[in-house]
């Protein structure tokens, strides 16, 4: 078990770092109050290994995800990931989302196609972001269904099959309206296709071109881009497009730059291996009014470890918080680990996403532009290593502790608490029905 640290042991540590931060010129209490404006959305699919909650009659691959690992406990229908989820948010402190993806319907049971979703189908998540004050964010599912198996859908060749996941996307866009709506704010609307190719096509023009004709049609229905905010997302690999994927990130680059009526997604871990996307924020910003960050960790090829405060993520953030853009950026997490306790996925990833942040905020930016300015070289980069080893972690915690979660590992106390009553007997008994475990 770890210890709890007491109100007055965070007040005096606090009191310390404000001092710390104050010599070069931060107002930590400002930080803290920013730090507290900014929305991260926590998505669902890390509590169930992506399975989804749809009702089936056939099996299916699908390709484009893939959760390793198998370590008890894991949500086996809509009530218990829902109820993990709110174990997870009750240890994380901030303004909070949660973002559900297509498969996660719940249709009492009757079999409904995507294409055939509809608001209605979801009420229950609605109903759930309602009690608890949450907004709610969406992404169609064009992966693990039959007429994915091939490796494509909104690029198909297959006329049929193309438009099946136009109206698939269509169907999304008016659930993520109806969410928005109910929310009074807008739903941010990820559309991520796994579309491509295991080893190098001839024709990599073709998928392209029927890939903008669909997004074209898609995004082309009416709907409220106050409630429903469209975002694409590209990729530089995937599970059986090693190759070639047609919506890469230049392909979404160049379409919401040419066409305006969707947000570019950058997730952190759909580049090459030693790439990183901070670099890009100024970028794109530039030209476009705001953009979608899927935050996530990549090791090698794969893109969707545990987030962890590196310094990709730190550089993710200072970017941000430099060029005043936190109010045109929309923060989601994006991963799956089935090695480790769910719940401390969740909330491992969220806290570190929001140190990040608060880092970036305790951060001189103006004195370091300053300095940059005047050609001061050796100042600039003598304060940058100062920040290093001052006490980030005193006004983390006491950021916790007024919002009333847990300090420090403590809250590792609340995730055990919870993996022995609730989690662990999910693996010693069968689903009482209503689940896609079987």
């Amino acid at each position: 078990m770890f210890s709890e640290t007491s109100s007055k042991e965070v007040a005096a540590a606090y009191e310390l770092a404000r001092r710390q931060y104050a010599r070069l010129g931060v107002d930590a209490d400002a930080a803290l109050a920013a730090l507290g404006q900014v929305p991260i959305s926590l998505h669902c699919w890390q509590g169930d290994d992506v399975k989804g909650l749809e009702t089936r009659d056939e099996a299916v691959s699908g390709g484009g995800t893939l959760a390793t690992g198998n370590y008890p406990g894991a949500a086996r229908n809509g009530t218990e990931l829902r109820m993990d989820a709110e174990r997870a948010m009750s240890l994380i402190p901030g303004e909070l989302r949660f973002n559900v993806h297509a498969c996660y319907a719940e249709t009492g049971g009757e079999r409904v196609d995507r294409d055939q979703l509809k608001p209605e189908h979801f009420r229950t998540w609605m109903d759930w972001a309602k009690k608890h004050n949450l907004r709610l964010d969406f992404n169609g599912t064009f992966f693990a269904h039959p007429l994915a198996n091939g490796g494509f859908t909104l690029s198909d060749a297959d006329e049929e099959v193309r438009a099946f996941w136009v109206r698939h996307g269509i169907a999304s866009r008016m659930i993520a309206e109806a969410m928005g709506r109910e929310q009074g704010g807008p739903c941010i609307l990820n559309h991520w296709i796994p579309d491509g190719a295991k080893d190098s096509p001839i024709d990599r023009w073709a998928p392209r071109q029927r890939l903008m004709r669909s997004l074209d049609e898609m995004l082309g229905a009416p709907v409220d881009r106050a409630f429903c905010l469209d975002c694409v997302e590209g990729k530089l690999f995937g599970i059986s497009s090693e190759d070639f994927v047609v919506g890469s990130h230049e392909f979404y680059m160049n379409y919401t730059a040419s066409r305006r009526n969707a947000r570019l997604c950058l997730d952190m871990g759909h580049f090459h291996p030693t790439e990183t996307i901070h670099d890009k924020i100024s970028a794109v910003l530039s030209f476009q009014d705001g953009l979608l960050i899927h935050v996530s960790r990549g090791i090698r090829w794969d893109s969707d470890h545990v987030v962890v405060l590196n310094d990709d993520l730190r550089a993710l953030f200072q970017e941000i918080v430099r060029g005043g853009a936190l109010d045109r950026v929309n923060i989601a997490l994006d991963y799956f680990d089935a090695s480790m306790n769910r719940v401390g996925a969740w909330v491992i990833g969220t806290r570190c996403t929001q140190k990040a942040i608060l880092a970036a905020l305790l951060e001189p930016s103006a004195r370091l532009r300053e300095l940059e300015a005047r050609g001061d070289m050796a100042s600039k980069l003598a304060v940058l290593e100062e920040l290093k080893t001052l006490p980030l972690g005193a006004v983390w915690d006491q950021y916790c502790h007024a919002a009333g979660a847990p300090v420090g590992p403590a809250w590792l106390n609340a995730m055990h608490d919870y993996e022995e009553a609730v989690q662990r007997p999910r693996a010693k008994a069968k689903c009482g029905g209503g689940c896609a475990c079987g």
